[in-house]
């Protein structure tokens, strides 16, 4: 499978709950003060630059669709709401 355009492809990454300081356990959902979440790049379009299969990315958690390919779920962003490529070692 390939994006097009300005659309990149990617995983999203499964974080489980979170223990607060007052013992709280919370999901990824219920965490309002977290704007980004992680993602791994599976397909980039041809209009993207600086962002590559492979990479590891964080990106707006309001501005993105799932999609759901062989029962593997997906999710389709623009490039624009990609904040930080992390490079990997």
């Amino acid at each position: 499978m390939k994006a097009i355009g300005r659309n990149i492809l990617i995983t999203p990454h499964k974080q489980g709950t979170e223990k607060t300081k007052g013992g709280l356990l919370l999901s990824e959902q219920q965490r309002q003060d977290i704007r980004y979440h992680k993602g791994k790049v599976i397909s980039v379009g041809d209009l993207v630059c600086g962002i590559k299969e492979g990479d590891s990315i964080f990106y707006d958690k309001s501005s993105f669709h799932r999609i759901d390919i062989d029962q593997k779920d997906y999710c389709i962003i623009k490039d624009v709401d990609v904040v930080i490529v992390l490079w990997e070692d």
